[in-house]
């Protein structure tokens, strides 16, 4: 959805013209608005890295600049550069995440939730927006001309939906508890550095309502990419400081149930790259959404009910 500039230490972000679904980038007042939606919401994990929102100007002679004298045509959200070797997803991938790393990441993690928004939601409620997003997401994954497998996407919609009425009770008492936050909604390793403490970025912008997660599912979502990447130790780490830390023991059901399902989310956003030419061939996107499925499958299989 954005083009990224590397400048020295810093990082431009500029959003794409781009529309699909909820999101709507494309008039420039908009693309403006989400930068300044994204600059607020991302200094909650990472003040020193979202360092404002710049104009890219265009002076009367046609030449562009950033934050220039000419009159504003587009904007973009100045970041400050961070090694790409200190990402959680590289330290996965170098086999160096431990457990003391998990531990940092739910100590900056466990302060954010308690202090953040919640929402007015009913149970009935809840169980009803995780149901529209299964359907929704296997309405997506079925279109014909992404070519995945009809029969096991509707398996996996129909396990989860299984999930959610037979976890109805322990779902509603999240929503009593007054468990659901307004989060980071896209906790994934790529989006971790593991500076001291964490750093956390790019968290979404455009909607609120994908923001508003239970904090196991917001760790869920990780421990699943986690364990993707090689590191199947990563679920305990996290959800053992969680439990220490956070003042909340959640239902193990629970958690497999959110790492199935945003598996299954997983596989939508990856397929969903086929919509758009400049984001390259659709055999790896189509081998991602498939690799998602596969998981999803995984878990719902090894926590049956």
């Amino acid at each position: 959805m954005s083009w990224l500039f590397f400048a020295g230490k810093h990082v431009y972000k500029l959003k794409k013209p781009f529309h699909h679904d909820i999101i709507d980038y494309r008039s420039p007042s908009a693309r403006r608005r989400y930068c300044e939606s994204e600059f607020r919401l991302n200094r909650r994990l990472a003040a020193d890295v979202y360092l404002g929102v710049v104009p890219l100007t265009c002076d009367r002679a046609g030449r562009l600049a950033l934050d220039g004298d000419g009159r504003p045509v587009d904007w973009l959200v100045k970041m400050q550069r961070l090694d790409s070797a200190l990402t959680l997803e590289s330290r996965l991938q170098n086999g160096s995440f431990d457990a003391a790393d998990a531990r940092g990441i739910i100590e900056r993690l466990v302060p954010f939730f308690s202090e953040a928004a919640r929402p007015h939601w009913t149970p009935a409620g809840y169980t009803r927006r995780l149901a529209k997003l299964v359907k929704v997401t296997a309405h997506e994954l079925s279109r014909p001309e992404f070519g995945l497998d009809r029969a096991r996407v509707d398996g996996i919609a129909t396990d989860l939906r299984k999930r959610i009425r037979a976890h109805a009770g322990l779902l509603g008492a999240r929503v009593r508890e007054g468990r659901i936050v307004e989060g980071h909604g896209d906790l994934r390793p790529e989006h971790i550095y593991l500076t001291r403490p964490p750093t956390i970025i790019d968290c979404i912008e455009f909607d609120r309502a994908l923001r508003l997660r239970d904090p196991i599912d917001e760790l869920s979502f990780l421990a699943m990419e986690c364990e993707r990447l090689g590191e199947p130790a990563s679920d305990g780490w996290l959800f053992d400081a969680y439990v220490e830390l956070g003042d909340d023991d959640p239902a193990r059901p629970l958690i497999e149930f959110h790492k199935a399902q945003n598996a299954f989310v997983r596989a939508k956003v990856a397929i969903w790259h086929l919509d758009d030419p400049d984001t390259g061939a659709a055999g790896p996107w189509v081998a991602r959404a498939n690799e998602y499925l596969r998981i999803a499958r995984c878990v719902l299989a090894r926590s049956g009910d």
